[in-house]
């Protein structure tokens, strides 16, 4: 088989959420190129709409589904869109403050969504897959900061160490049934939620010392990471993370 064949992914349904902008529309924009039917899902009809049309105008199938991924009940509705073959489970946030002034309400904000969240609207595609035998791939979005420490990111680290924590676990739940798990975990990557901190000359000078290869990451960066995930060139890989962060973690 050519390697261009095993990127292939037509007559694969994925789940992409977050999808409005940023990395979750890198990742469903790369999904569809390679033949993927894309359901797009996040709070903002209008962002996935916009999503949805450049897809569609590009050649790709994609629909939109309107979910509030804090609500439990959304959650469970996930699963009667499949069953999936593919899960991007991209839907996060950050709020980034010194340890001693984290107040319960930001922790509960950023561990709802990023732990909580992402753990169930994974087990729902998982039973999707499991009832349809489908052996797909359930892709974590995680963060270089689920490998190590930050400053002021002392909530976002432990949500992602979390997500790395229950990844391995689903891997060996799921693996006798042929669903691979793994996470792919970015540095700072140009987003509309990264340019601000960037606007610091001094944030950003400290960023890029932290990179060896010396630039931040573009959104088409992690989806490339994606796509490999979601395909067949990675068939014997699950379990793993995936470090798109240029090198941050080897220092």
């Amino acid at each position: 088989m050519k390697a261009s064949n095993k990127f292939d992914l037509s007559g694969k349904l994925a789940l992409v959420t977050g999808a409005g902008r940023g990395i979750g529309e890198a990742c469903a924009k790369s999904l569809a190129s390679a033949g993927a039917e894309v359901v797009l899902t996040s709070r903002s009809s209008k962002q996935l709409e916009n999503v949805r049309n450049e897809i569609i105008t590009s050649g790709g199938i994609a629909s939109i589904h309107v979910a509030d991924l804090l609500n439990m009940n959304s959650i469970k509705e996930l699963k009667k869109l499949g069953p999936f073959n593919i899960l991007v489970n991209n839907a996060g946030s950050n709020i980034p403050e010194h340890f001693c002034d984290v107040t319960e309400e930001n922790f509960d904000k950023v561990m709802t969504l990023n732990v909580k969240s992402a753990f169930f609207i994974a087990q729902a595609v998982a039973k999707g897959m499991l009832e349809s035998g489908i052996r797909g791939s359930i892709i974590n979005i995680s963060s270089q900061m689920g490998i190590v420490g930050g400053k002021n990111r002392t909530v976002y680290c432990t949500s992602k160490h979390a997500m790395e924590g229950f990844s391995k676990s689903m891997t060996l739940d799921l693996a006798k049934d042929g669903i691979r798990v793994n996470t792919v975990c970015p540095t700072y990557i140009d987003t509309e939620l990264t340019r601000p901190f960037m606007a610091d000359k001094n944030f950003k000078d400290y960023v890029l010392s932290r990179i060896p290869l010396g630039n931040i990451g573009q959104t088409e960066d992690v989806a490339d990471a994606v796509l490999f995930l979601a395909s067949e060139m990675s068939k014997m890989i699950t379990g793993s993370a995936i470090k798109v962060d240029g090198g941050w973690t080897a220092i």
